[in-house]
């Protein structure tokens, strides 16, 4: 392969990658854009309830409010991953991830104009609206960066979708600055931000390809395929992928047409969909949205004197170790660093626990807090936040993997929600210890990646979902990789 072989290799991948990844950081941007101007949003619920009734919000009904305007993102969420099969599968890969865009301009307008309308609902349907976005994105970015990886960079790749999210909530905790856009006036511009990006992706898009693998399998249009193929991989030598994707072409059609329901009914895909869904239930219920969501108050009450401050470090620390994640995954592999990853995070919330137990009686204890906070990052970074969500591409053929991704999806913004919605009130129970409840979590999902959860590096998808049919019921033992990449799973 010369040179310019290489240049157009890398040009037009990672052109079609990074255009799809804007996506991912769309959604990281609005998970972290509520956390850093919390109390300015607040007032603004305070004073237009105060003005609409003439009688001040009580602290309850304000608590609810802002948390319903945290956590809506999550149902929103919810909808729009539930939806994924239902675009992918009739509009292609690319077309999806462009009419996804029209909501993130709705959603925009809702919330950039809530302050001059004296609207919180405005707000909070904005923010249900950008969820949707964003339950759509968290399943066509995973899905087409995948697809249109080679397996030797399919990891490193795909991991790049969780690097778009942290950029996304480091901009936001950036943005949310109150020198920028984080005080009382500019707040709404803060929120309307999300259009930028959008317009950005919806004149990318239409240059970057299809999927060769949806055109392939789905659309039976082989000569198209090849031609991306070639572009992509900057050779005219494709027929080791041509051959791949024929083989899963070919096992789609002895199988039957996988909906939802069939993933959990056929005992050939139960367990992979079994183990998408505590994948990502791993990453949501470590608790890491709550450190997302609420950093700010928790840093308050450590002590800090500048918490935006230590938020944005945490952003920080939170995209530096996705690096990592992004150059080892294929060196090291994928279960290796999510049993690493837990298990330092479950380390990392015992700290916490024990610091902000102590911290009326030792103030230095909030140096220990903020520690403990940017560990507890750092280990997600390195497995739980990066690997499910290319995983679950990894573990099923071409013809149950909308399905399956819709399914982990949805599983992991419930999840999503119920920490969002149900952090603060916990937090008042609990005080302090409220992080042993993610300690006792995480060593769980740390037991179940152990023993159940397979190594896919290098192995093609077909090769996965055979080890899977070959290997049903069987040991976590029996899904070691291979040192020899072209063997079964099994």
């Amino acid at each position: 392969m010369t040179t310019v072989d290489i240049d157009e290799l890398y040009l037009d991948l990672m052109m079609a990658v990074g255009t799809a990844v804007i996506g991912s950081l769309q959604f990281g941007y609005n998970t972290g854009v509520i956390n850093a101007p919390q109390n300015i949003h607040a007032h603004f619920i305070n004073v237009t309830w105060s003005s609409r009734f003439s009688e001040p919000i009580s602290q309850s009904t304000l608590t609810g409010l802002w948390s319903l305007s945290v956590a809506i993102f999550s149902v929103g969420g919810m909808c729009g991953s539930f939806s994924v099969s239902l675009f992918v599968n009739r509009f292609g890969r690319k077309n999806s991830m462009l009419m996804a865009n029209v909501l993130a301009f709705i959603a925009a307008a809702f919330m950039g104009l809530s302050k001059l309308a004296a609207s919180f609902e405005m707000l909070i349907i904005g923010r249900f609206i950008v969820g949707v976005y964003s339950g759509l994105s968290t399943g066509f970015v995973p899905l087409y960066v995948e697809e249109i990886s080679p397996t030797s960079l399919r990891g490193a790749l795909g991991t790049l979708h969780q690097l778009g999210v942290v950029i996304g909530i480091l901009m936001a905790q950036v943005f949310g600055i109150e020198s920028l856009m984080g005080n009382a006036s500019l707040w709404p511009v803060l929120l309307a931000f999300t259009l930028l990006p959008a317009v950005l992706q919806c004149v990318l898009l239409p240059l970057c390809p299809e999927s060769p693998r949806y055109l392939l399998i789905n659309c039976n249009e082989e000569s198209r395929a090849r031609s991306i193929l070639v572009k992509l991989r900057g050779t005219d030598d494709v027929t080791e992928d041509m051959q791949e994707m024929k083989e899963e072409s070919q096992q789609m059609m002895r199988e039957k047409t996988v909906t939802i329901l069939e993933l959990f009914r056929s005992p050939m895909y139960r367990q992979p969909i079994f183990v998408a869904i505590m994948m990502h239930l791993s990453q949501q219920l470590s608790g890491i949205n709550a450190v997302f969501y609420y950093s700010t108050g928790i840093f308050e009450r450590a002590g800090v004197s500048q918490p935006v401050y230590a938020t944005i470090g945490a952003g920080v620390v939170n995209t530096a170790f996705t690096v990592v994640s992004l150059f080892v995954v294929e060196r090291v592999g994928r279960r290796p660093l999510q049993l690493t990853g837990l298990m330092g995070m479950a380390v990392s919330a015992a700290f916490l626990t024990v610091a902000m137990a102590l911290l009326d009686q030792l103030r230095w204890m909030s140096y220990i807090s903020i520690v403990a906070i940017f560990s507890f990052v750092a280990f997600f970074e390195i497995g739980p936040g990066p690997i499910p969500w290319f995983i679950v591409a990894e573990l099923f053929s071409q013809g149950p993997r909308p399905a399956a991704i819709a399914v982990a999806g949805f599983s992991n913004w419930t999840a999503n929600f119920l920490v969002g919605m149900g952090f603060p009130y916990v937090e008042q129970i609990c005080g302090p210890y409220v992080f042993i409840i993610f300690t006792v979590l995480l060593l769980g999902f740390f037991t179940f990646t152990y023993f159940k959860v397979p190594e896919t590096k290098g192995l093609s998808f077909d090769e996965i979902a055979a080890g899977f049919r070959q290997s049903a019921g069987q040991g976590a033992d029996k899904y070691s990789a291979p040192e020899d990449s072209t063997k079964k799973l099994s």
